[in-house]
């Protein structure tokens, strides 16, 4: 977890085990609690470093990563 997600969560890594990328993140929102999901809701999702869905299954070797918008840069 990266930024704000991880300031959310309190933590910068989790284990869960769910087959889909779906079912790892709503046993994480249950897990760490509101904040954390309403954060989730503005987050990209990548597996392995790619950008994923919530119907893509993941093993319990695939790193799933949440990540928040970015904002800012050079003006």
């Amino acid at each position: 977890m990266f930024a704000q997600a991880r300031e959310a969560a309190g933590l910068s890594r989790l284990e869960v085990d769910g087959a889909t990328v779906g079912q790892v993140l709503d046993l994480a929102s249950a897990d760490l609690g509101t904040h954390f999901a309403a954060v989730l809701e503005s987050c990209a999702v990548w597996v392995n470093g790619e950008p994923a869905d919530r119907d893509v299954a993941v093993a319990a070797a695939d790193e799933v990563a949440v990540l928040p918008p970015v904002s800012g840069g050079a003006a």
